[in-house]
């Protein structure tokens, strides 16, 4: 694909956020029902049974694509050859599913937090703005140059940090830092395989 390159970052990108989506979606979708823990430690439990088949996979993959989809006697590689080209879509569809449910999860456990609607709007209004074209400029910015991922990280994490010490909580700023820490850790985890996507 032409944007392939781009939107392989992207995939590669979002490792953490989703995984943080899924865990608030999950958290708020479960809230009040019985066994709650359980149900949550199934999901964790099918969540790492799913990422070890995909592993698996990649493996295979890597090693025998080649040999089988010439030699057309593996149904794993004749069914990557006949439908690969789906799996993207498949991909984005699932993540703009997640995320809007995620998004909304996400939008109603931290109003729950505020007295009054006055005090959610004075938490949530410099946030959204701030946040947000911060975002855009970093993302502008490293479209441009080319600049490290790692960089845009730690200054949007940065400027989360500043503006959670203005309108946040102790809890909210150990959050930022927790939230760092995981999001440095799956990309350098995917570090290589960014690399390989510049360079396409």
């Amino acid at each position: 694909l032409p944007q392939g390159a781009h939107s392989s970052q992207l995939y590669l990108l979002c490792q953490y956020s989703l995984g943080c989506g899924v865990s608030c979606a999950l958290s708020f979708l479960l809230e009040g029902a019985p066994h709650r823990s359980w149900n949550l430690a199934l999901a964790a439990g099918l969540a790492g049974l799913l990422a070890l088949q995909c592993r698996r996979l990649a493996r295979h993959a890597c090693a025998l694509y080649e040999l089988h989809s010439r030699a057309r006697y593996c149904g794993l590689c004749i069914l990557l050859l006949s439908d690969g080209h789906r799996i993207p879509r498949l991909l984005r569809t699932a993540l703009a599913v997640t995320f809007a449910v995620a998004d909304l999860a996400a939008v109603e456990l931290i109003n729950r937090d505020f007295l009054s609607t006055a005090e959610a709007v004075r938490f949530w209004t410099p946030l959204t703005i701030c946040y947000t074209l911060l975002v855009v400029y970093m993302q502008e910015e490293s479209r441009q140059s080319g600049g490290p991922v790692f960089r845009t990280v730690l200054v949007r994490m940065g400027g989360l940090f500043i503006l959670l010490l203005t309108v946040g909580r102790w809890i909210d700023i150990l959050h930022v830092l927790l939230s760092l820490l995981g999001e440095l850790w799956c990309l350098l985890r995917a570090r290589v395989l960014l690399e390989s996507c510049r360079t396409q």
